[in-house]
């Protein structure tokens, strides 16, 4: 290890190891072993996946499925040592401060930049590194965000500023700000919860009895600001795109993908399937999400270096790769931080030139009525949504104007919240959506 520089993940989710750590390992693979990758738990897990890396020496299996079923079994090793969960991070925060560290990333949900959210951990262990890095002179550190929200980077860098500010260590914030970028990121990789069977496949495709593989679809893309203070992997020579600015590529994403996959998850929910391919491969749900995205997204991002109705189709096939047995449940959850974070922008620069927003408020109606299906007891798996809590929920469907309501929330909306205009289309989506419940039986 002596010489080498190195990245610490906070985090050691299926999505990290799926994509960030498979673009390590095809570095490695390319015959540079400059960097190493280190990962360890913020937050106690079960299973506890750094203690099942950790038996393994950091490897596991990476199932990569196209749309046409086959698959494909890659050995990742670029973990060379996985950290078990510990209160105080003691660990973690001597690792992050050590000179050879120059990137700590870290794999955020959308809820996840708030100071206050459940992940607030995440603010509370970058000041403590940052504090020892402070104290030892240990260098300048990159803090790289991977994950869905738009201006990751630049969330990274309010959102830690806020906490370091609440802190009263004037010093370390500037040292902070000083010592540190924020690059954003975006990142496009469908992984779905591992399922049980995919231990018994892996072991019958490679013979390694893995306890922690991960499966994935075949697309894997990362396109990342390149604004680094401490150097940073040759990342461009494995397929990371390393650009000015990421804007494009991640409105185009987060817009087209994102919400269109949250769009799906919500119809399918409703009409009874299960798997997000089932809903992409049902013409009227299909129908839902692509009117979305070509009336009254696509508009919105152009002009744009990506053909952007190809992309849109793209990802609406990607979305039907029955093999991935990707869940409503899961594409569903946090529904409510999704509908601010990837439906409201449209809404609010439709409204803004005047436009109609008849297609993207079905996304919106959707919502309410998967919220409403749960407050009744009927949905058939189970909701979760850091940015809308079960009383919340509850008090919303059960009050006089549950659709008035929602037009009225500045949590969502922002300046749009109370807007006419939305509320009229609001409510002519939820007729259109009955009327397309009522014809499902």
């Amino acid at each position: 290890m002596s010489g080498r520089l190195r990245i610490l993940h906070l985090g050691l989710g299926a999505f990290h190891r799926a994509h960030q750590a498979v673009f390590m390992q095809r570095l490695i693979d390319a015959g540079d072993t400059s960097w190493q990758l280190v990962g360890g738990n913020l937050l106690a897990e079960d299973p506890d996946v750094a203690r099942l890396l950790q038996a393994q020496g950091g490897a596991y299996t990476v199932e990569t499925v196209t749309p046409d079923e086959v698959r494909s079994y890659d050995r990742i090793e670029a973990i060379s040592a996985a950290m078990p969960f510990e209160a105080g991070w003691a660990a973690l925060i001597r690792l992050g401060a050590d000179p050879a560290t120059r990137i700590v990333s870290f794999t955020v949900t959308e809820a996840g930049y708030e100071p206050d959210s459940i992940h607030g951990a995440i603010y509370a262990a970058l000041t403590a590194i940052l504090r020892q890095r402070q104290r030892s002179d240990a260098g300048p550190l990159t803090l790289l965000s991977c994950d869905n929200l738009r201006h990751n980077g630049d969330r990274v860098r309010a959102g830690l500023t806020t906490s370091l500010q609440r802190s009263d260590d004037e010093e370390l914030l500037a040292w902070t700000l000083a010592n540190t970028r924020c690059p954003n990121s975006m990142v496009d990789r469908i992984t779905p919860r591992p399922p049980p069977e995919l231990r018994a496949r892996v072991l019958a495709a490679t013979g390694f009895d893995d306890a922690a593989p991960v499966m994935a679809e075949h697309f894997l893309q990362w396109v990342i600001e390149d604004d680094f203070c401490g150097g940073r992997p040759s990342w461009e020579r494995v397929g990371v795109q390393m650009v000015d600015s990421v804007a494009p590529f991640e409105e185009a994403k987060i817009r087209l993908l994102n919400a269109s996959h949250s769009a799906i998850a919500w119809a399918g929910s409703l009409v009874g399937h299960h798997f997000i391919h089932e809903g992409a491969r049902d013409e009227a749900v299909r129908l839902i999400a692509s009117d979305y995205a070509g009336n009254d997204a696509i508009p919105c991002l152009q002009p744009s270096p990506i053909d952007l109705e190809s992309y849109r189709d793209a990802v609406l096939d990607r979305f039907c790769n029955a093999a991935l047995q990707d869940t409503n449940e899961r594409v569903a959850m946090d529904g409510s931080v999704k509908l601010a974070g990837f439906v409201a922008p449209t809404v609010r620069e439709r409204l803004a030139r005047n436009e109609s927003i008849a297609s993207v408020v079905m996304l919106p109606a959707l919502f309410m009525a998967y919220l409403k299906c749960w407050h009744e007891g009927r949905l058939p798996h189970v909701r979760r949504d850091q940015g809308m809590d079960d009383p919340a929920a509850h008090a919303l469907c059960a009050g006089p104007d549950p659709m008035a309501a929602l037009a009225a929330d500045p949590s969502l909306w922002g300046q749009a919240a109370g807007d006419p205009r939305l509320l009229t289309a609001l409510r002519d989506a939820a007729r259109r959506v009955d009327r397309f419940l009522d014809s499902r039986g």
